[in-house]
């Protein structure tokens, strides 16, 4: 391992995080050398900010140059499995964020999640927007229930008028390709869809795909990047792949 990965490995603190008077979370920062951006990132309903799947992604955002504040909902927190409700999964986002300003100020701010954690982050932005986020970014956007087909989760999105990036797997049995397509397109030039191929709701691609996870995870983490800086600098993000 090089040099340079091992100190973007070593950055995670643990932080904590107040909700409201009688709530806190815990975080996980991980702010590279020289970071260009930092991104708030929440975890899915069933796994918290200590899976793998967010680890790693923090780790190689990290290597990439970008920081990252993971963060805990309060359920998670407490050990139960049901998740909050939308008004303390939303509080619970705009904490974050503000934590994320505050400890990593100066640089811009990002926020998003894998799938619940992204839907939370989107509901609160489209109904008071984030202090200084420039752009949201949804690991496998949940706009549908699994087997059970339709857009009305996506509905709040068009309330949102920062630039907003989804990475989602063809496979995908929470979203739709034939109904997110659409979605985002009707959401404009600030909406940027990569599909990737035989990819599903955990970016797991079977093998006969050819490809392994990992790669796909690569490939994900690159536009992700990509994304962010063309935000950064005022470029057009949106784009449909």
């Amino acid at each position: 391992m090089s040099a340079t990965r091992s100190a973007a490995r070593s950055t995670a603190k643990a932080v904590t995080i107040a909700v409201d008077d009688a709530t806190t979370v815990s975080g996980l920062l991980q702010v590279p050398p020289n970071a260009r951006a930092c991104c708030a990132m929440a975890h899915g309903a069933g796994a918290g900010m200590t899976h793998p799947f967010m680890a790693s992604f923090a780790t190689d955002l990290a290597e990439r140059g970008i920081a990252t504040l993971r963060y805990q909902f309060p359920y998670m927190e407490r050990g139960s499995k049901r998740p909050d409700t939308p008004k303390l999964a939303q509080a619970t986002v705009r904490a974050a964020v503000a934590e994320a300003s505050r400890l990593v100020p100066g640089i811009a701010l990002f926020a998003g999640g894998k799938s619940f954690g992204g839907r939370m982050t989107s509901q609160a932005q489209a109904a008071v927007p984030l202090a200084g986020v420039r752009g949201l970014a949804f690991v496998g956007f949940p706009l549908h229930p699994p087997g059970k087909p339709g857009d009305e989760r996506g509905a709040h999105l068009f309330d949102v008028e920062i630039p907003m990036l989804f990475l989602q797997g063809t496979r995908d049995q929470l979203a739709d390709v034939e109904l997110l397509v659409p979605v985002t397109q009707r959401l404009g030039e600030g909406a940027s869809l990569h599909l990737f191929q035989e990819a599903d709701h955990s970016f797991h691609v079977p093998a006969r795909s050819g490809r392994k996870d990992a790669d796909i995870r690569s490939e994900m983490l690159d536009i992700f990047v990509e994304w962010t800086l063309k935000v950064i600098s005022g470029g057009p993000a949106g784009r449909h792949a």
